[in-house]
């Protein structure tokens, strides 16, 4: 089990040393960094140039996004660097996060700089519209949202320029080569939180064309708190800086901190009243692909389970319709949560495919399910949320981004989250659950104790770093 107990970073302090043989090697190893950063410098500009040119084409290609519906009908110009809200005077740090998770994340950071530093603004932006509409009710109220600019030369110059922020910070993996180096050439500090840094990403940011664009973008950060240590070793081979790499825990984890709305507790409390006498369980964050899977799983369980319900979160909303089809050509009969039904004593499968109601849905469900894990292309979704809300969890075996969580959650308690390895074991592990109450009491209360057990300190840890390394600079 690790404990994140708030404490004062560690400094490092050059031993001294004056030998001759060392005194070359790191002559040599300066000369060699000093190289790979020149070499970045000339990939840069290639990558502007390109991005510069491209620009009438990603503006067109933004318009007919728009025009299907996935940019804001009327704030869609903010992705071009262009503000629909004014700049406060005094100081302001911007946070940017691509999208919802990422942007939950960073919630409670922004609400203990709002309490520790009142004299700053707070500039929030992301990139995806179901962020916009879930993230504009959970966030503060003092708090700007805008939508971020595209990673243009232009985008990113007016968006820097009306904005002015003091610190930048970017979110787990939002590494764009514009924006660091604008951000970095506009003497604004620069910090990557909640820094990760999978192995596919490493190796595509290992190729020998692209590591030194990437080694020189990292060179301009202050600071980065990798997930892991295994991250934080990705992040110095490839060129960080090892005095501003600082390991933090996952601020998913922080989950918990982030009350429900009330609009999104009233729009539940018709659905709880309507599972009394239930048997159910609910596949979340489902992805095309595996609501196969769990429609078979479904019918596999009916058949001892007469009465069971089984709810499907889409990952994308957007995609709900085809899994209600995909039921109803099964013989199943379907309730689809954005169509307003309700569900009757016939229903089998429920398809809650609506924005922001997830976590409170998990607070309902005695079983859930993660989905993003059981098909190889794919990376796993964030367990805690489930945790928190004191629901037994189960993730396949594809868990990518949140292999550190899972494991370390495991290894407090292994009963915290049970991980099935196929369609077959899913089953078995769904019927043991289903026909034993105890066994399940005995999971849902490890999985939120090991949830509250894991997160204790965490955003203190993650706050004081900052405030070592980015904020006390600028007092």
């Amino acid at each position: 089990m690790h404990l994140y107990v708030p404490t004062p970073p560690v400094q490092h302090f050059p031993i001294e040393n004056n030998t001759p043989a060392l005194l070359d090697f790191n002559k040599e190893m300066k000369s060699a960094t000093m190289m790979m950063r020149e070499r970045g410098k000339l990939i840069y500009k290639v990558y502007k140039a390109i991005t510069f040119s491209l620009t009438p084409l990603i503006h067109l290609h933004l318009y007919f996004r728009k025009f299907r519906g996935l940019e804001h009908p009327l704030r869609w110009t903010e992705r071009l660097g262009r503000p629909s809200l004014r700049r406060p005077p005094g100081p302001l740090l911007w946070f940017h996060a691509v999208s919802l998770g990422e942007g939950r994340a960073a919630i409670p950071v922004i609400r203990r700089c709002l309490v520790e530093r009142p004299d700053f603004n707070i500039l929030m932006t992301t990139t995806t519209l179901s962020a916009f509409e879930v993230l504009k009710h959970q966030l503060p109220p003092a708090v700007i949202y805008q939508f971020a600019p595209l990673d243009l030369p232009a985008a990113v110059d007016a968006f820097l320029s009306y904005w002015k922020p003091n610190v930048v910070f970017l979110m787990e993996s939002e590494l764009w080569p514009n924006i660091v180096m604008a951000t970095s050439e506009s003497k604004i500090m620069l910090a990557l939180l909640n820094a990760r840094m999978s192995e596919r990403s490493f190796k595509r940011w290992s190729a020998p064309a692209v590591i030194p664009l990437i080694a020189l973008m990292l060179s301009k950060f202050s600071l980065i708190t990798p997930l892991s240590t295994t991250e934080a070793i990705r992040f110095q081979l490839l060129q960080a800086p090892p005095f501003i790499v600082s390991v933090s825990a996952d601020l998913k984890y922080c989950v918990g901190e982030i009350g429900a709305s009330t609009n999104a507790m009233k729009g539940i409390e018709d659905l709880q009243s309507q599972l009394s006498f239930r048997q159910v369980w609910m596949a979340s964050s489902v992805h095309k692909g595996e609501h196969e899977v769990m429609l078979r799983v479904h019918k596999t369980l009916v058949q001892s389970y007469p009465k069971l319900l089984t709810v499907i979160v889409p990952r994308h909303p957007h995609n709900g319709l085809d899994f209600a089809q995909a039921s109803k050509n099964l013989g199943l009969s379907v309730a689809v949560r954005s169509d307003d039904h309700k569900l009757t004593s016939e229903t089998n499968i429920y398809v809650a495919n609506t924005l922001g109601e997830l976590r409170q849905l998990y607070r309902l469900m005695p079983i859930s399910v993660i989905g993003g894990s059981f098909l190889s292309t794919l990376a796993g979704h964030n367990i805690a949320e489930a945790m928190v809300a004191g629901s037994a969890v189960l993730t396949g075996p594809h868990v990518g981004h949140f292999a550190h969580m899972v494991a370390a959650i495991r290894s407090y308690n292994s009963l915290s989250v049970l991980q099935v390895f196929g369609e077959t074991e899913l089953e078995k592990a769904l019927h043991e659950l289903l026909s034993d109450p105890i066994s399940l009491e005995a999971r849902q209360r490890a999985a939120k104790e090991g949830f509250y057990a894991l997160s204790r300190g965490v955003l203190s840890h993650v706050c004081i770093q900052i405030n070592w390394y980015i904020l006390r600079l600028l007092r």
